[in-house]
């Protein structure tokens, strides 16, 4: 009687099951949306950026020589209370950190990790995507609590680095290894939010509440 019960369980689930497959939807093209199927076509890249990033309350900078770069970089850091400022150790922010003049102590990405009582951070990114006005980051820009632990991230780019969209941005990753060099690659769209409570919006809820890029026409 009990391998009977058994088998009849069986049949059962079976029939339960073959009903299910028969009401699900089949496939169909539809299912194979892009990403660019979804957002407002791309006609100009740099226009793009700049659209996205406000929607995205990313503060845009733009400047066309270094020198308007490093009067920029100094603007901002005199907006931020007192306090360490941490960089990534690449060359081209040490020379354009030694034009700005300022009192903060500066913590290097290759001494430590981001102290915990850092004011901001200043970094490079990997590319910069039109279409969504998301930075392209990885562990390479100064570990991956540079975009995560100060309450104000800086980032140093040029327009030269924008590409049209997500999947050209991925590809560029893939192309020249840093998604296999990396332990980290992400992109990073505004700054840190949410409004997952009553619906209020809080900033800097899961990192940075200000992102500030500084882009130099190249």
């Amino acid at each position: 009687m009990a391998t009977q019960a058994r088998g009849v369980g069986q049949t059962g689930r079976d029939a339960i099951l073959k009903r299910i497959r028969a009401a699900q939807p089949s496939a169909t093209d539809g299912h194979n949306v892009k990403l660019s199927d979804m957002v407002a076509p791309l006609t100009n890249p740099l226009e793009r950026f700049r659209q996205e990033c406000q929607g995205n309350m990313t503060e845009l900078i733009e400047t066309n020589t270094r020198a308007e770069t490093s009067e920029a970089l100094q603007r901002v850091l005199a907006t931020l209370p007192p306090g360490k400022l941490f960089v990534q150790d690449q060359t081209k922010l040490h020379g354009l950190l030694e034009s700005v003049s300022h009192s903060r102590p500066t913590v290097w990405s290759n001494e430590q990790g981001v102290p915990e009582d850092t004011q901001a951070t200043l970094t490079l990114a990997e590319a910069l995507v039109a279409q969504t006005g998301s930075l392209l980051s990885s562990s390479a820009c100064g570990g991956r609590g540079a975009s995560a632990v100060p309450p104000c991230h800086i980032v140093f780019a040029t327009t030269a680095q924008i590409l049209p969209d997500i999947e050209s941005a991925l590809r560029f990753a893939q192309e020249n290894g840093i998604t296999e060099r990396s332990s980290y690659v992400g992109l990073i769209s505004g700054s840190s939010r949410t409004a997952d409570i009553e619906k209020i919006l809080v900033l800097g809820a899961h990192g940075p509440r200000r992102l500030v890029v500084v882009m130099e026409h190249a």
